[in-house]
């Protein structure tokens, strides 16, 4: 669990894949597991607010509140787009160099659709030598995300919409790309990492850039397909 940026307000971790922020009613078997927030209280023997979440299976940056009188004001950079949020993701095909995706996401409530808006810009593209599908080859995208709005499973819905679905998502993505790469590569998880937030600090107003290290199932994955697949 790294520790990504400290001072007296905030604590800023780098969430493994797999771990949810909390406990909620959302979540199922979450009794079996330690939440994030568990793991930084056995860790520092404090308690600490999480400002704002991401999925158990997103990795990547979560800003954490000090005291509860902290939380409303980081909050406010979410709610108020003040934050800049950089995601990377591996996507399913070749996809246009860049684009903008702004089709509504239903709510937590899961009734009402609330806007949303993520702009995406293709890093790299690549090609595997393992036939999925009809195709001889398969066909991959590195991509950088930036959501504007923060609706639950945006990134994740949004490449779906487009259809060049996350890898590795279990609910939006391929099962049959999913699938080639747990039998290739032995991955199972989702390719998708909070790598980077900038905003100007509330209370010290300094500009803050912080970034997270990859996990370890994208070096071990970029390490195999550099080293036996890429055609």
């Amino acid at each position: 669990m790294q520790i990504c940026f400290e001072d007296d307000y905030i604590l800023i971790v780098n969430k493994p894949n797999n771990v949810l922020v909390h406990h909620s009613t959302m979540a199922k078997n979450q009794q079996d597991e330690k939440s994030l927030v568990q793991l930084l209280f056995d860790k520092y023997q404090l308690p600490f607010y999480p400002v704002h979440r991401l999925d158990r299976k997103t990795s990547g940056l979560v800003v954490f509140a000090k005291e509860k009188q902290y939380v409303s004001a980081f909050q406010t950079l979410f709610t108020s787009n003040s934050i800049q949020k950089i995601y990377y993701g591996l996507v399913r095909g070749f996809i246009p160099e860049k684009g903008i995706i702004d089709t509504p996401v239903k709510g937590r409530d899961a009734l009402v659709y609330k806007e949303a808006l993520t702009h995406y810009t293709c890093l790299k593209t690549f090609e595997i030598k393992v036939a999925v599908g009809p195709y001889p080859t398969s066909r991959y995208s590195l991509v950088k995300l930036e959501p504007k709005t923060g609706r639950l499973h945006q990134l994740r819905i949004h490449m779906n919409k487009i259809s060049h679905p996350l890898i590795g998502d279990p609910k939006y993505g391929d099962r049959f790309h999913n699938r080639m790469f747990m039998d290739q590569i032995k991955s199972d998880k989702l390719f998708l990492h909070a790598k980077e937030l900038a905003f100007i600090h509330p209370y010290t107003q300094k500009n803050q850039l912080i970034t997270a290290d990859f996990p370890e199932h994208w070096l071990f994955t970029s390490n195999m397909l550099l080293n036996n697949l890429i055609s």
